[in-house]
């Protein structure tokens, strides 16, 4: 079982109201997520899906899978092409660790495709330039950074979420690698409807990506609608997924190795780390949670993770928490501790970047900030924001 550092208190985490006229917030029993997470499912006993399905890991025949894995890459390998199969790679412990095991375990070429942080930073540079001394090929795509910032600020304030567009990027910059390089198989890496608790659109979703999730769960928006005065259809490029026709001209098929084997992204970071000098959070942990070693790469994760709780009552600390205690690295217990300690930290690091990106000030930041907290999670007590039904 890991230890994660104890560090002194610097949050209001854990704050307890309550108002009997808001509905109340339920928790799922094993884990701490609660049913304000988007399209989570609970069942009667009170357990959410993610859960339920972290659970069902332990019936899964996982030499099987490999095999089914093994049969998959032989049969969609291009025969033509210098790369066996796409990774969308962030540099980080999870994307590395799949690089790496394609490569080193078996015997794969895999062609490295990375969407550019809004605001990289010196530990993602040098996790991803650790690991392509290793031996692999890269392709960084750094879109308009004007564009870029302007969607930012746009989608910041209209949805409380400065990475719309950018998760359109990370989805579409792998298949038009594949496409320009003819390369049929893509490996994201795990499912996040099954993993972490949401809508699970069928069965073969749970190892197959395909262009109705992207747009349902990944994006929720057709980058093609962000057309406006200041942004023109051309300087969209980036973020659009290529033609239909021309993914199923190369025969792509984009699977989720997270389905083949066992996913944990604690077992990640400990496989990742004795591999390279894999740098963590220098700091000892991130703003908002106990964690050193997750979601590095960009200055503006401690802000995204931060709106999260904003929106919709928990932060980062219960985001790395459930995931811990449902693969067995934590207890439920332990859990809540933590996230009553940092899930409602300011994201104090890197403000002045983040502010600078955005265009904002910091009254304009915070007056943003709480334009997006829903009155049936939040209420104000004295001059204090405090959840109505704090996690328990």
């Amino acid at each position: 079982m890991p230890v994660f550092r104890s560090v002194p208190e610097n949050s209001s985490a854990g704050n307890r109201g309550g108002i009997s006229d808001a509905p109340t917030v339920r928790y799922c029993g094993k884990c701490l997520m609660p049913d304000t997470r988007p399209r989570i499912v609970f069942d009667s006993e009170g357990v959410c899906n993610a859960c339920r399905h972290a659970a069902d890991k332990k019936d899964i025949d996982w030499d099987a899978r490999r095999q089914e894995f093994l049969d998959l890459v032989e049969k969609f390998r291009p025969r033509d092409s210098a790369y066996d199969c796409v990774v969308p790679w962030s540099g980080g412990k999870d994307s590395s660790a799949i690089a790496h095991r394609l490569k080193f375990e078996f015997n794969l070429n895999p062609l490295l495709v990375t969407f550019s942080p809004l605001l990289p930073n010196k530990v993602g540079l040098h996790n991803r330039e650790e690991l392509l001394k290793l031996g692999f090929d890269h392709v960084f795509v750094r879109p308009n950074q004007k564009v870029s910032r302007e969607l930012a600020k746009r989608f910041f304030i209209e949805r409380g979420n400065p990475k719309v567009h950018w998760d359109a990027g990370i989805n579409a910059a792998p298949v038009r690698a594949a496409v320009q390089y003819g390369i049929p198989l893509i490996f994201y890496a795990e499912h996040g409807e099954s993993e972490y608790g949401g809508r699970v659109l069928s069965a073969e979703h749970q190892k197959t990506r395909d262009f109705t999730e992207v747009i349902e769960h990944q994006i929720g928006d057709d980058p093609e609608n962000w057309v406006d005065e200041d942004i023109a259809p051309r300087e969209l490029a980036p973020y659009i997924y290529p033609p239909l026709e021309d993914i199923q001209r190369i025969g792509a098929h984009a699977l989720y190795f997270g389905y083949f084997f066992r996913w944990s992204m604690y077992e990640n970071y400990e496989y990742i780390r004795e591999k390279f000098h894999f740098l963590t959070e220098e700091s000892g942990r991130t703003d908002g949670t106990f964690t050193d070693f997750d979601s590095l790469d960009d200055k503006i994760d401690n802000m995204y993770y931060y709106m999260q709780f904003i929106k919709f009552g928990f932060g980062r600390a219960t985001r790395d928490a459930c995931r811990l205690i449902q693969n067995g690295h934590m207890s439920r217990k332990e859990g809540l501790e933590l996230v009553r300690k940092f899930d409602s930290e300011f994201p104090k690091s890197h403000l002045s970047d983040n502010l600078d990106y955005l265009g904002l000030t910091e009254p304009e930041f915070n007056k943003t900030v709480d334009l997006h907290r829903n009155p049936e999670i939040w209420h104000m007590e004295g001059n204090r924001w405090k959840l109505r039904h704090p996690p328990k």
